[in-house]
Parts: structure tokens; C-alpha cells; sequence
């Protein structure tokens, strides 16, 4: 099945057909210009009654614009009748605070048991398509572990517009996490280790490039060599036990590198309690904090780690939104054994 949008180009357009399209089509045609440019190529786009094919052709004022588009085919992913917190959502995108133990997208190891899955099966028939497919627009994702906020769009119009403020890393996101130790400025060991820093305000940076493990390419790397520039900021919310020998931090990207907050904070001997992959089953002091604390650190089976805050502009209608997910209930109850007093 198809459909056809009719519109004319407004004053002043663009100097090429895609850009000019990009503007003026309608809103509610939930058409991304890189979607539209794929449809100028396949013969899809017509002006004044001329197909045209050439993105770059210039177009004029007043001229009527027909773009032909195949109905959203239904996605190859089941929908799973899973449940979710959701937070916000319109008609345009839907944020949700994720579980631990949740993948994000389908993969040959999960092709179940999703968010993907989950949004298919809670939207239903309020996506109207992502790149021709009836599917949610995933423009970031979080670790199956990690709890928290994410994003997804509904539309393909809104999917472009928020993969380009990720693109241009102004989307607000901080993240709570639990880790060893206390990162402090006057900690010799600290400021000897490459890539890492201080700013005003006790602001811990680390700053390298993150690549694929070279022997397990499940895991990154840091690397100062090649790779994927990656800058993580951290700062102490509340140091735990005496001395302290644990804290909450809360950290914020600079960039969105897989694995990022993990990958630095343990490059900088700061490890977060329960990651299974960078981090390790450290003991922490018995003289430090309690003896209940010790085994919630040692049986915690998660990284502690939380994406707390949210905030970026509506795809649609410019509106500042900002969200924020309390602290899950494993980690509260980590913090409440790790202050008690031994």
C-alpha cells in the first residue's frame, strides 16, 4: 500500500530538493530529510508532475511537490507484551525508565525479552514508521544492566531529530553510579594516570579513546593511540565508610562510547561495585564499613549504575523536556549497607 503527500514549497527555499523538502513538508507527514533524500533517489519524489531524482536539483517557489510513500510495513520484530515504566510519551516519542536485565535492541544472542519488543507490543499502531518500518527509532541505548532513562521515537521525523542531538552531544544525560573508592584530587595515584584530571569543583575528567578489546571483543578498551575520542566527567555525590572506601558519584558524557563510564572510571582505579567485566570482586576493609555492608558489596550482581537524568528538545515542537528516574531499589539498598556503622 501507498500514499502520496502533496505540498508546495514555500518562499524563499533552499537551493537543493532534499533541503527544500526537509522544510516544507508537513509535520504531520512524519518524513526525516534523510528519509526523503532516499525517496528523491528511488524515483519517489515528483515537481510540478516531473519525477526527479537528483537531490541537488534546484527547486522553485510555489512549486507542487508529490512524494510517494509505501505504508510502514510491519516489523520483522514481535511485539511481547512486556511490562514498562513509562515516563513520558506523545505522539511523537516515548521515554522509559528501563529495568536491570533488559537488553535494548534484539540481537542473535537476545531475540527476545527486549525494549524493542516491548515498545512494538505498549505503541501499537501509533508508530507510524521508521525508515518504512512499523518500529521504535532506538537513537541510544544503555547496557542491559544499567538501569534508567531512554528515549525512542515514534515517528521517523521525530528519529532524525534526535539522532542529531545526540550527534551533537547536547543532550543532557547524567548517570548515578556506586563505585571503589574515592576519587580524589590530592590522590597522587590518581593524577599519575594518563588521560586523567581535575577541574574547578573537584570535577574528576578522563579523557582517552575507547576501542575494541584486541583479544575480547566483547569489551572495550582505553587507548591513546586509536579508537573513538571518549571524555567522561565524574564528581563525588557522598563517600562511604571510615575512612571511606567507596562512594556515589555522578557522572556525565562528553561523548556516548559503549561501555563509557565503565571503561574510564575503572581506567582510573575507581571500578563501579558489581560490574563483571572491568570491574573486580575487591574486598573492601572490615574496619572500613560494616560487616552487612561487606557481603552487599561482594553479592551485588549488577554495575551500579543508573541513568538518572534526561533532558533534550522535543523533535517536534522545540520544547525543552528533562526527566528524571529515582535511584533503583538494588542500589538504595546498596547505599543503606555500606553507611551503616561497623
Amino acid at each position: 500500500m501507498i500514499t502520496t503527500v502533496t505540498f508546495q514549497i514555500g518562499p524563499n527555499p533552499p537551493p537543493r530538493l532534499d533541503k527544500a523538502l526537509g522544510r516544507d513538508v508537513p509535520d504531520d507527514a512524519a518524513l526525516s530529510r534523510s528519509r526523503l533524500a532516499r525517496l528523491i533517489v528511488d524515483g519517489a519524489v515528483s515537481v510540478d508532475g516531473q519525477v526527479i531524482i537528483d537531490p541537488r536539483f534546484r527547486i522553485a517557489e510555489g512549486a507542487t511537490v508529490a512524494v510517494t510513500v509505501a505504508v510502514a510495513e510491519e516489523s520483522h520484530i514481535g511485539a511481547e507484551d512486556i511490562p514498562l515504566h513509562v515516563v513520558f510519551e506523545d505522539d511523537d516519542l516515548i521515554v522509559v525508565n528501563k529495568p536491570a536485565g533488559m537488553v535494548v535492541h534484539p540481537a542473535p544472542g537476545t531475540p527476545g525479552g527486549t525494549l524493542v519488543n516491548a515498545l512494538i507490543h505498549h505503541c501499537g499502531d501509533t508508530l507510524s514508521g521508521v525508515g518504512g518500518m512499523k518500529r521504535p527509532g532506538i537513537v541510544h541505548r544503555i547496557d542491559k544492566e544499567t538501569t534508567g532513562l531512554l528515549v525512542a521515537a515514534k515517528t521517523d521525523r521525530a528519529h532524525h531529530h534526535l539522532a542529531e542531538q545526540f550527534a551533537a552531544h547536547t543532550v543532557k544525560r547524567r548517570y548515578l553510579a556506586v563505585c571503589y573508592g574515592v576519587p580524589a584530587p590530592n590522590d597522587p595515584r590518581l593524577r599519575g594516570i594518563k588521560g586523567t584530571s581535575f577541574e574547578a569543583g573537584n570535577i574528576l575528567k578522563v579523557q582517552t579513546m575507547l576501542g575494541r578489546h584486541k583479544t575480547d571483543r566483547q569489551r572495550q578498551a582505553v587507548s591513546f593511540t586509536s579508537g573513538r575520542h571518549a571524555v567522561t566527567r565524574a564528581r563525588v555525590v557522598e563517600p562511604f565508610g571510615t575512612p571511606p572506601c567507596a562512594a556515589l558519584i555522578e557522572c556525565w558524557l562528553e561523548t556516548g562510547r559503549t561501555h563509557q563510564i565503565r571503561v574510564h572510571m575503572a581506567h582510573c582505579g575507581h571500578a563501579l561495585i558489581g560490574d563483571p567485566v572491568y570491574g573486580w570482586r575487591r574486598k573492601l576493609s572490615p574496619k572500613a564499613i560494616s560487616e552487612g555492608g561487606t557481603a552487599a558489596v561482594a553479592a551485588f550482581p549488577r554495575q551500579a549504575l543508573h541513568a538518572a537524568t534526561l533532558g533534550f528538545q522535543h523533535p517536534v515542537s522545540g520544547e525543552t523536556l528533562a526527566f528524571e528516574a529515582e535511584i533503583p531499589a538494588d542500589m538504595r539498598e546498596l547505599l543503606r549497607a555500606i553507611g551503616e556503622k561497623g
